[in-house]
């Protein structure tokens, strides 16, 4: 439908942010608004520019016949600088820790706008992946999942304790949690990953890092490959069974059980980006 460049500026926006890393054709949003590929261009310069200032992502610019722009979310340091540090008030405040070292978080894990702010935080470290699938184990590590496939534009696979009838046949390890000690079991429908996939690994919680490395074990199981793992929250714990991973926040527990929260490894992974060079990709 015929727009003028205010309301063809609006649904762009909103279509972009709809559809992150999709090659999106001039031709397309061409077509869609019943306007010239040139006016397409110039409005594209416009909503990279405002992309860019309002530090939600970038404009990827695909050159060729086809032509076309990848949208790209990014959260900028200083933005993510500021979000964590709201969520370690958040985290720190009341009575948080449960038995075991654990932290009660189902309440943060409950608010889309938190959810939403981790999933865009994880997915700007992976922003220049090829990323394929994201793997999670069940249950609070779910809305995680989803939050960061979101903001990545992949499918989400979930390893249970326990196979289901509706998946057909599986692949299950036993593995050893970090923190108990004791064996459990991880499944996964065999149709879930294929050979040579590239899966991102995330959860909520991390404390010796045995259901990360079970999770690990059970990607190579499909001839796949460990891109990466992310957490929200681990443990300061000496010794873990996994390396290589990126935590939001890190928990220590003093002796007279005071909780303390910091910045994990997030920004040791933390790439700048050249806006106009687009050096990501």
């Amino acid at each position: 439908m015929k727009m003028k460049r205010s309301g063809r500026l609006v649904d762009m926006t909103h279509y972009l942010l709809s559809h992150p890393h999709e090659v999106v054709s001039l031709s397309f949003f061409s077509e869609r608004y019943e306007s010239a590929k040139s006016s397409i261009s110039e409005d594209l310069v416009i909503v990279k520019q405002n992309f860019e200032s309002q530090g939600v992502g970038w404009l990827k610019t695909i050159a060729g016949a086809s032509g076309g722009v990848i949208y790209v979310p990014f959260v900028q340091k200083a933005q993510a600088a500021a979000f964590l540090k709201d969520l370690e008030e958040q985290l720190a405040s009341g009575n948080r820790l449960l038995p075991g070292g654990y932290l009660y978080m189902t309440d943060i894990l409950g608010q889309p706008a938190f959810i939403r702010s981790i999933g865009q935080l994880i997915a700007s470290i992976y922003a220049g992946d090829s990323i394929d699938t994201i793997i999670t184990v069940e249950t609070k590590g779910i809305p995680l999942a989803y939050a960061v496939a979101s903001q990545l534009n992949t499918p989400v696979v979930i390893a249970r304790k326990s196979s289901k009838v509706t998946e057909g046949s599986t692949v299950s390890i036993n593995y050893v949690s970090g923190s108990t000690k004791r064996i459990q079991s991880m499944v996964l429908p065999r149709r879930s990953l294929t050979p040579g996939a590239r899966v991102l690994i995330i959860d909520d919680f991390m404390k010796a890092g045995g259901t990360i490395r079970g999770m690990k074990n059970l990607i190579q199981e499909f001839d796949a490959v460990v891109a990466g793992a992310a957490v929200l929250v681990e443990t300061k714990e000496e010794d873990k069974l996994v390396d290589d991973y990126v935590s939001l926040l890190k928990l220590s527990i003093s002796e007279g059980e005071q909780l303390s929260i910091e910045n994990g490894s997030y920004f040791n992974y933390y790439k700048e980006v050249n806006w106009h060079e687009n050096d990501l990709y």
